[in-house]
């Protein structure tokens, strides 16, 4: 048995979305994928792939804030303290399973080891945090630079995630694609709007209210998917408003290929899903988070999709869209020689 630790960071559920074609890929190739999470990411993970080990790991109790940096900077000894716990149930791990040949973090710091390759699977070479951008992309280069590779989740010809995915790396750096759970599908397009809703609290809570106020006396079909976690599915109607609390990648790709148009954050996993899609999409990036403002901005600047802030949407925002191109692209098959590094060490 050819064992792979793949370990998505739990901030929202973006990480772990794109983390299933991964999975996927591993299981298409023959390798065992052991999942390491924790939070909403482990959960999901464990509802897509309940047949699949899963180790638990500390979570990093990364929130929202007003003033997000100073936020992370007040938690940084709490992530460290996370970081160096999950590093040694990562080891403890290798040792007692002498099967496991390799390690896939996504965005976990902690998450490697000198005994096996491990890659690291980022879009943020370049982190934007303001006037501390410059220093906060050197200690993330620094910490990518512990790994044996790290794996970019973006078209390089069309590079959807723009100056975030520029810079330099003393390890190999390699382009996955843009990687999605999700494929285009030919299908009637039988909702108006969908609302997928997402990240951490109480940013998707508040978007969530404003969002059911403006929808409320629409006489479109409208659909929300909350991005709440459950353990069972919840199915309601609330001002004519179709209400999910969550579906699992299946049905999520069936209501998208489903929709006419999709208003969510513009958070990179949502960007990269509805490229794959090719969907018309307003994004309403989450306040205070640079690299979603960022993205909205740059797709924008690029006529792929109009934004605007949450306190500034309004239902009549819609028409915008007639002015953009959508997002786009044909869907790649995952590169199965990326595993070399795996089995060829």
């Amino acid at each position: 048995m050819k064992k792979i630790i793949i370990s998505p960071l739990n901030w929202g559920l973006g990480h772990a979305t794109r983390c299933v074609p991964v999975i996927n890929a591993l299981i298409e190739n023959g390798f065992t994928p052991i999942i390491a999470s924790d939070g909403s990411a482990l959960q999901f993970l464990q509802k897509e792939f309940p047949s699949l080990e899963r180790i638990v790991l500390p979570s990093y109790n990364i929130s929202y804030a007003k003033n997000v940096k100073f936020n992370l900077i007040l938690k940084l000894p709490k992530i460290l303290k996370a970081v160096k716990k999950e590093r040694n149930i990562i080891e403890n791990y290798i040792i007692k399973n002498n099967d496991v040949i390799g390690i896939i973090s996504d965005n976990r710091f902690g998450v490697r080891s000198n005994k096996v390759p491990s890659v690291y699977i980022t879009h943020q070479l370049k982190v934007l945090a303001g006037w501390s951008t410059f220093f906060i992309t050197k200690i993330h280069q620094k910490i990518i630079n512990q790994f044996d590779e790290c794996w970019i989740p973006d078209d390089k010809k069309f590079n959807f995630s723009g100056v975030l995915s520029i810079g330099k790396l003393k390890i190999n750096k390699k382009y996955l694609g843009v990687l999605s759970r999700f494929q285009l599908k030919k299908t009637q397009k039988v909702i108006d709007v969908l609302v997928i809703l997402s990240g951490v609290e109480p940013q998707r809570t508040l978007l969530e209210e404003k969002l059911v106020q403006e929808f409320k006396n629409s006489q479109k079909k409208v659909v929300f998917v909350a991005g709440k976690i459950e353990q069972q599915q919840k199915i309601s109607i609330i001002n004519r408003i179709r209400y999910y609390n969550f579906m699992l990648s299946n049905e999520l790709e069936n209501t998208i290929n489903q929709s006419k148009l999709v208003i969510c954050r513009s958070g990179y996993s949502s960007v990269m899903d509805l490229v794959i899609l090719q969907k018309k999409v307003f994004f309403i990036p989450t306040k205070h988070q640079n690299e979603q403002e960022y993205l909205a901005r740059y797709l924008s600047e690029k006529k792929y999709a109009p934004f605007c802030k949450e306190q500034n949407f309004s239902v009549e925002k819609l028409q915008e869209l007639t002015n953009y191109l959508g997002l786009f692209l044909e869907k790649k098959v995952f590169d199965k020689e990326l595993f070399c590094l795996f089995e060829c060490k």
